[in-house]
């Protein structure tokens, strides 16, 4: 095509247009996409090379218990919130019988300030609900498959992708019932990333590993997508096709690719850290400028892969492997820019207007602190670079904080009588508060907040007559609550007693 480049204008918005070309939304799979879904899959776009969320899997019977767990263990909250539709009995983890419950925690989670993300562990055609995940020991190979892992007969597989056939409305009748339930998020206005028949290039699952003739498991995700789109006109869904590591011949991924027009994102699910750079790669170039993510992981990429990998858009870690990863190494992660939480300020305003075109409020955070509470030292985690250890410092806090006051009542281990309990009120408007201190040496304290009050800086300045002599110590510390408010770390920095030069130490304390 040739191009008439005569006019300046013209110049200017040919090279506009060619600088907004990456950041440019591509239309969802869906003609008839929601404007929520639409706002999502735009804010999931705009993160490719700059952002990953962080995402955490839950299973169908415990609502959001492994969410609130990583974010504990962590320290934030993870944003994907990913649940299961399930398949199992009554009491079991995975019981199909919590679908109305996951319903209503989807909708909780979306209002908070979560992405909610759903898939679904399907049973065969050849079964009814319940199953069991795996065959259990003894079945009779010939019998129909009753259980999620196992392997379908070719005429089997063939029946459900045949209208008309028994197994064929079997599956109609199956996933009409979960269609039920996503109806009920659309008329709710919740989006939803929805990754059915997830690693479908292994052959562990009965919907996997069919890839040769006209009867594959890509025919099946097209009739899925269909019976949802075009006859439930289920418009509030992101269509994620999602696969497995191609360990061997027979899992390459185009061979299971069912075409751009039935997808919106492209997904992977890696465990044991194995973060191939082909894998990678392979999606990428399948992609076709399309997000790619990873969407089940035992071990969230480290840094270095992210370096290597910098397109993910987010991760989840399956139900029960958050300590899988150290704490040392998630505060690798929480370190960096890339690495997106529900706390952090880059998400809050990232998804402004995805969260407006819900009927809601931007994700809202109550960073003040309330050091409210009793606090045991914990020397472990503790640390002091000059002076005498934690022999100075309080093992025990009892503080109350009301309003613009804290009181503050400390105790102090005595090796040789009983413990030293001493008691201070400071103001929190930086005033100046006069007490005692150490060896009863008079004491004069200010406190101030940092902006979003999340942050409390005491500095001191106690006076001692020693030697003849008045001397001044001056001394700061910088109180933050880590771990979602159930750690209270201290900062601090000043002047040691009788020459024992600067003195800084970090004292942890854990909330009882």
């Amino acid at each position: 095509m040739k191009l008439n480049l005569k006019s300046k204008g013209t110049i200017a918005l040919f090279l506009a247009a060619i600088l907004c070309a990456d950041v440019m939304a591509i239309d969802p799979a869906n003609p008839n996409a929601t404007s929520e879904a639409r706002a999502l899959l735009k804010y999931i776009q705009s993160l490719s090379g700059k952002y990953i969320l962080a995402g955490q899997h839950n299973y169908p019977a415990t609502g959001d218990r492994n969410t609130q767990f990583a974010a504990d263990y962590i320290g934030k909250t993870p944003v994907i919130w990913s649940q299961d539709f399930g398949f199992a009995a009554e009491g079991d983890k995975d019981s199909y019988l919590s679908r109305e419950a996951i319903i209503q925690e989807a909708i909780r989670q979306h209002k908070k300030g979560a992405i909610v993300n759903l898939c679904w562990h399907a049973v065969p055609p050849t079964a009814e609900e319940p199953i069991t995940f795996q065959p259990l020991p003894g079945t009779d190979p010939s019998a129909p498959l009753a259980s999620v892992q196992g392997k379908l007969t070719e005429k089997q597989f063939r029946d459900i992708l045949t209208p008309g056939t028994d197994l064929y409305k079997q599956w109609i009748k199956q996933v009409d019932k979960i269609a039920t339930f996503l109806k009920q998020l659309q008329d709710a206005k919740v989006p939803v990333l929805w990754r059915p028949y997830h690693e479908m290039n292994g052959d562990w699952f009965w919907w996997g590993g069919h890839y040769e003739g006209k009867y594959t498991t890509a025919a099946l995700y097209r009739q899925i997508f269909d019976r949802f789109v075009k006859y439930h006109k289920l418009n509030n869904l992101v269509w994620i096709w999602s696969v497995d590591r191609p360990s061997q011949p027979g899992r390459e991924f185009v061979k299971y690719y069912p075409g751009t027009k039935y997808l919106d994102i492209l997904a992977i699910d890696i465990y044991g850290n194995d973060f191939n750079q082909s894998y990678y790669d392979g999606l990428m170039a399948l992609s076709e400028g399309k997000p790619i993510t990873l969407g089940e992981v035992g071990n969230p990429p480290s840094i270095e892969v992210l370096n290597k990998q910098p397109n993910w858009v987010y991760w989840v870690v399956w139900a029960g492997m958050t300590r899988g990863t150290s704490v040392a190494d998630y505060k690798k992660l929480l370190g960096d820019r890339r690495v997106v939480f529900m706390e952090d300020p880059s998400y809050i305003s990232g998804t402004s207007e995805y969260r407006h075109a819900c009927g809601l409020e931007p994700v809202k955070f109550n960073l003040e602190a309330d050091f409210t509470g009793e606090w045991k030292l914990n020397e472990c985690e503790s640390s002091v670079t000059q002076g005498m250890g934690p022999t100075t410092s309080p093992y025990k806090l009892m503080i109350v904080q009301k309003s613009n006051l804290l009181n503050i009542k400390s105790v102090s281990i005595s090796e040789y009588s009983d413990d030293e309990v001493t008691e201070q009120a400071i103001t929190l408007d930086g005033n100046d508060n006069k007490s005692t201190g150490f060896m009863s040496a008079p004491r004069v304290q200010n406190a101030t907040w940092t902006a979003q009050k999340d942050t409390l800086t005491i500095n001191s300045k106690m006076t001692f007559n020693y030697g003849g002599k008045t001397n001044e110590i001056k001394s700061k510390e910088v109180w933050v609550l880590k771990k979602r408010g159930k750690k209270l770390e201290m900062l601090q920095t000043g002047e040691g007693f009788m020459s024992m030069g600067k003195q800084t130490a970090t004292l942890v304390y854990d909330k009882q």
